[in-house]
C-alpha cells in the first residue's frame, strides 16, 4: 500500500466529480489515503503540513505550484494531477528531484477533440440557428445555407495530444489537413493522416475551418491577430477550444464584425465572458462556456486511470499518463 494524500478541497466540484463515492472506495481499498479536510486550496507552505508522509499527492484544478523548497520537506515521489496541463503546476525543480508526474492530459485530449469535432459540425450545419427557427415557429425555409464537413479543408494550429486525436476523428470525413506548429511534425504522423505542415498564413488563407489547439504561454500569447483573420475566405469558420489569450480578442471582434466569416468559441480572454461582450451579440458567432472537455461523465474515468498508473508506479512499471519534463515545459501555463 502506498500513502496517498488527496489535496482537493472538501465540497468542491473537483472533489465531487473526480472523486465520486465509487472512486473513493476504489482508492481507499488499495492505498492508505488521507484527504484534505479544508474547503479551500492549500498554500505552498501548508503542503508539507498536510501531506506529511505521503508518497503520492493527488491534485486538481487551481492547485498551487510545487517548488523545490516545498518538495524537499515532503516524501512525495509522484504527483498525480486530475487536470490536464501541468504547465502551471510543476517546473524543472520537480524533475530534478526525481519526482514523477502524471495527469489526465491524454484523456482530456480525447474529450476536447470530440468536442471540437462537435463544434465544427455545429457551425457548418448551423444547428443553433435551426433550433431557434423551429422554436420560433419557423421551419427550414427560414434557415441560412448549411454545409457539411465531408471533403472540407481543415487547418490545425498547434500539434499536441488534442490535434493528434482530432486528426484521427476527422479521417472518415475525407478532409484535407494542414498543420501549423512551432515544432517539426513527424513524417510518420503526416503520412498517416495525409497532412501537411505549413505556415500560419497558409492555414488562414486556404482552409475552410481553422481550429486552434496551441498551448497558452508567453510565446503564443496574442499570436492570432486581425491580419490572420483578414486572410480567411468568405464563409470560413474559426474554432477555438485552446485558450482565449492566444488570440487578440479585440482584433478578432473587429474582424468578426465584418460578418465575412464565422466563429465558434469555447474560451475567452476573460472567463466568464463579460455580459456585455460583443461576442455574445454577433450573429456569426456561437459562444460556448468552456465546455469542450472533459465532459462530466469522463471525470471519474480520468481519476480511475490515474489510480491505475499509481499502481504501475508502485511496482516500477510504465505509466501511460506520465508527463515528462520536456513535454511539461510546452504545456499551457495559466489562462
Amino acid at each position: 500500500m502506498m500513502k496517498v494524500f488527496v489535496s482537493v478541497p472538501q465540497g468542491s466540484e473537483v472533489l465531487e466529480t473526480f472523486f465520486p463515492h465509487t472512486v473513493r472506495q476504489y482508492l481507499e481499498e488499495r492505498h492508505e489515503v488521507s484527504w484534505l479536510p479544508l474547503s479551500r486550496s492549500l498554500t505552498q507552505q501548508e503542503i508539507p503540513l498536510y501531506a506529511k508522509e505521503a508518497e503520492v499527492i493527488m491534485t486538481g484544478w487551481g492547485h498551487v505550484p510545487f517548488t523545490a523548497e516545498v518538495l524537499e520537506r515532503t516524501q512525495i515521489r509522484l504527483i498525480a494531477h486530475t487536470g490536464g496541463s501541468v504547465g502551471s503546476l510543476v517546473d524543472g525543480s520537480v524533475y530534478e528531484r526525481g519526482v514523477k508526474v502524471i495527469s489526465g492530459n491524454n484523456l482530456y485530449a480525447d474529450s476536447v477533440a470530440e468536442g471540437t469535432l462537435a463544434y465544427m459540425l455545429t457551425a457548418l450545419r448551423r444547428i443553433p440557428d435551426s433550433l431557434h427557427a423551429v422554436r420560433a415557429g419557423g421551419w427550414n425555409q427560414d434557415n441560412p445555407d448549411t454545409e457539411g464537413l465531408l471533403g472540407q479543408s481543415v487547418g490545425l494550429i498547434g500539434m499536441g495530444a488534442i490535434s493528434l486525436r482530432l486528426m484521427k476523428l476527422l479521417q472518415p470525413f475525407g478532409v484535407s489537413i494542414k498543420i501549423y506548429s512551432h515544432y517539426p511534425v513527424g513524417e510518420a504522423v503526416l503520412r498517416e493522416y495525409h497532412a501537411r505542415q505549413v505556415g500560419l498564413e497558409e492555414i488562414f488563407a486556404t482552409c475552410k475551418i481553422v481550429s486552434l489547439h496551441a498551448s497558452m504561454n508567453e510565446k503564443n500569447r496574442g499570436m492570432i491577430q486581425k491580419k490572420h483573420f483578414d486572410l480567411l475566405a468568405g464563409g470560413a469558420i474559426f474554432v477555438n477550444t485552446a485558450r482565449g489569450k492566444i488570440v487578440k480578442e479585440d482584433e478578432m471582434v473587429e474582424a468578426l464584425s465584418q460578418n465575412r466569416f464565422r466563429a465558434i468559441l469555447d474560451v475567452y480572454w476573460q472567463e466568464p465572458l463579460d455580459a456585455d461582450s460583443p461576442l455574445r451579440r454577433l450573429p456569426n458567432v456561437y459562444c460556448m462556456p468552456h465546455q469542450a472537455g472533459p465532459t462530466l461523465d469522463r471525470r471519474a474515468i480520468v481519476t480511475r486511470c490515474l489510480l491505475d498508473n499509481i499502481a504501475q508506479f508502485e511496482v516500477g512499471g510504465r505509466m501511460e499518463l506520465e508527463i515528462g519534463r520536456e513535454y511539461a515545459s510546452r504545456m499551457t501555463v495559466g489562462g
